[in-house]
């Protein structure tokens, strides 16, 4: 299973999300530090979940990577993720 599946599946098991997103952007960070020869080491992420619901910014970070926290240890070099409430999202339009 490639690691954007595991991503997808273990966020949604964990989360529920209305929307969540993947993105595998290691080609854009080939030859640096990090970067693996077969990729998938570089992510981006969006999801938007009711559970995010009154919890701060660094508390809805934090509990994504208490989900991958595995995966973060020897296979994602870099995450980079925006983690909104639905009503959040709505109001934001992005």
């Amino acid at each position: 299973m490639k690691i954007a599946e595991k991503i997808e599946k273990s966020l949604r098991a964990a989360f529920a999300p209305e929307i969540l997103e993947v993105k595998d952007e290691s080609h854009l960070h080939a030859g640096h530090a990090g970067a693996r020869a077969g990729g998938e080491s570089h992510f981006r992420l969006l999801i938007v979940a009711s559970r995010f619901e009154g919890l701060s910014r660094v508390a809805r970070q934090r509990a994504v990577n208490d989900i991958l926290r595995d995966e973060l240890k020897d296979r994602i070099h870099a995450l980079a993720m925006r983690t909104l409430t639905p009503d959040e999202h709505n109001k934001d339009g992005r």
